[in-house]
């Protein structure tokens, strides 16, 4: 197994992005973390670092919708760490709002952070691996990108099908070029995305969540939906379920 030294994470401030980064500092990884919340990136670099002295974390602030601030702050990180080995394209958004209920502010907000401000981190990376003639792209889609959903989860479902097809289209193109490309689909995982979830059987821990994300994303697989269980088996029933089922989203 190849070991990607240097890893980039968007979105790192919080929930599954600091859980992933938490994880690879463990794991001895050189880190560049961006989010939005500088306070909170520093304050996590600071704690990485004294934990694992032996590894690098580089911090910027980064609103992944301003797209040409997304290849300057990758090429930065790639400057200061000599290469990039493996992004993780994490920053999300779980805005949506029923269709037609007058709040296309939020569907619009939750399909460009998904799907086109996640489409520019991937275009960062990919050019970033060209020129290296290597590296490894994972991209955080979601569960919900198996089939649409009604209700708050239709702009939302919708963006991350949009995403896994175009890194399923990235993989094709670049497979040729050495470099390797992961969709990964979470279920339900404790993070402040997942807060008005509330109780829920099927909802992981935010650090076990975090150590299958890592598990998933080093075996650099097609696709993983994380944890496998139960989300490997649901993922089959999913596409099967009727509509009916599917409505009680709603």
């Amino acid at each position: 197994m190849t070991i990607r030294k240097n890893i980039l994470i968007t979105g790192a401030s919080s929930g599954l992005g600091e859980g992933m980064a938490r994880q690879f500092a463990a794991r001895g990884r050189n880190l560049a973390l961006c989010a939005r919340r500088t306070d909170r990136l520093e304050k996590l670099a600071a704690e990485l670092t004294a934990a694992h002295p032996g590894i690098k974390v580089v911090t910027r602030k980064l609103d992944v919708t301003d797209h040409d601030s997304v290849f300057t702050v990758f090429e930065e990180f790639r400057a200061e760490l000599g290469s990039l080995d493996r992004v993780i394209v994490n920053a999300g958004l779980g805005k949506g709002q029923p269709v037609g209920k007058g709040r296309f502010d939020a569907n619009r907000q939750t399909l460009e952070v998904n799907f086109v401000a996640a489409a520019a981190q991937i275009e960062a990376a990919a050019g970033i691996f060209r020129e290296q003639g290597a590296g490894h792209l994972a991209v955080v889609s979601s569960f919900s990108a198996i089939r649409g959903l009604p209700g708050n989860l239709t702009a939302y479902a919708a963006s991350k099908a949009g995403i896994s097809a175009f890194v399923d289209g990235t993989r094709l193109e670049l497979k040729r070029k050495g470099i390797t490309v992961t969709d990964v689909r979470p279920g339900y995982i404790e993070s402040e995305m997942n807060d008005r979830i509330g109780r829920n059987p099927l909802l992981a821990k935010a650090e076990s969540g975090a150590r299958a994300l890592v598990k998933a994303i080093e075996a650099e697989g097609r696709r993983a939906y994380v944890p496998a269980w139960p989300w490997v088996p649901l993922s089959v029933a999913m596409r099967v379920v009727p509509a009916s089922i599917l409505r009680r989203f709603a």
